[in-house]
């Protein structure tokens, strides 16, 4: 069977996957700190233990899932961007070959669910993603562009990509600081 659209549930896969790995942690580490406030006690008295874990875990899962889903957006927007920009591909045959790059995502997905007691590792494993598929993205797009359109695309990739990630530490920093300095 050789269908184009066999692997395009993938993505959406990923993300659960990866949003799964994330919440898994998270609810595991907010439990932790519950249970050290004295909190989960109290809680306890209104909801069933494993009624705290499901909504704590389906409320994170949700939350993870936005952020992985808007990360996507950005990622697929500034992809295709960049082949707008640099690519001599008018077809779109380009784009079509990048997308089987799914696999990166959906096995790495797939090996954060062991991962989930280490948020580092975690992190990690999505980074480590997000290199390959970038390399492997940059290596089938390489056919049809000239030495200065690869160089063009991956600065425009680096460039974006840091920009985005000091922007929003910025804004982290920022928040941070006002809610320590709105402290009495």
């Amino acid at each position: 069977m050789s269908n184009r659209y066999i692997t395009s549930h993938f993505p959406l896969i990923s993300i659960v996957l990866f949003s799964l790995a994330f919440a898994l942690f998270v609810q595991g580490f907010l439990i932790e700190q519950l249970m050290s406030f004295g909190l989960y006690e109290g809680m306890r008295e209104f909801f069933s233990e494993n009624g705290i874990k499901l909504t704590l875990l389906f409320l994170l899962l949700l939350l993870f899932f936005m952020v992985f889903s808007a990360l996507k957006l950005i990622a697929d927007t500034t992809l295709q961007l960049s082949l707008l920009f640099f690519s001599n591909d008018e077809e779109g045959k380009d784009l079509i070959k990048v997308r089987t790059g799914s696999w990166v995502f959906f096995i790495s997905g797939m090996l954060s669910l062991f991962l989930v007691t280490e948020w580092r590792w975690l992190l990690l494993l999505f980074l480590v993603a997000c290199l390959i598929y970038f390399v492997y993205f940059i290596y089938q797009v390489s056919d049809s562009m000239s030495f200065f359109g690869m160089f063009g695309m991956v600065f425009f990739h680096v460039i974006f990509w840091t920009g985005f990630l000091l922007l929003t530490l910025y804004a982290a920093v920022k928040l941070y600081n006002s809610f320590i300095a709105s402290l009495p």
